[in-house]
């Protein structure tokens, strides 16, 4: 596989409820599992995880220190190397920085979104900068999604994932797996 210029961030705040309120959002064991083991298998290059709260940051640290330094990681290295991706970061500005000393530019932020938004990007367009080796960083939402202020903030907002039915509830890691499929997967999508 050729090396891509791609991080994920999955955001807990800023984040909006069901009432559209912003608000922050649990760190869960799941979200740090599963998206950074679909991240190490399509090259992503950080797993940013996203909170400011420092009981959260504590609680990711403790679970990635188990699985990288701790008795997980002996047992299972696999899941080692996958969550070895993640970084902690107190915003997504702090992300974009580290990220663009790490690459030597800025990524281009891409959100996701349930729902099709003014500033979408198809896929294909999204595939041409990681392709042409530009880097990307996709914002991931947790709750029921990405703050306006963030949304306001991003370079672009990639398609909602749809299936053939009105039901569109997919949960993060499912919908970050779909989307780096379509991104930097080998298969046609």
């Amino acid at each position: 596989m050729n090396d891509v210029k791609v991080d994920v961030a999955l955001v807990h705040y800023p984040v909006v409820n069901r009432l559209g309120e912003t608000i922050g959002s649990a760190v869960t064991n799941l979200d740090l599992h599963d998206i950074a083991r679909a991240g190490k298998t399509y090259g992503v290059g950080t797993y940013w995880v996203i909170t400011p709260f420092a009981e959260q940051q504590q609680l990711a640290a403790q679970i990635v220190g188990h699985w990288t330094e701790g008795y997980g990681g002996s047992v299972n290295p696999d899941r080692s190397n996958a969550l070895a991706l993640i970084r902690l970061s107190a915003t997504i500005e702090e992300a974009i920085e580290k990220a663009a000393l790490t690459y030597g530019t800025r990524p281009v932020v891409l959100a996701t979104c349930a729902k099709q938004q003014e500033s979408t990007r198809s896929f294909a367009q999204a595939r041409q900068l990681i392709n042409g080796d530009t880097p990307v960083m996709i914002l991931f939402g947790t709750a029921w999604g990405l703050s306006p202020a963030v949304m306001a903030m991003v370079d672009g907002v990639l398609p909602p994932i749809c299936g053939p039915t009105a039901f569109n509830h997919l949960s993060v890691r499912s919908a970050a797996s779909i989307i780096l499929d379509r991104l930097c997967g080998r298969g046609e999508s």
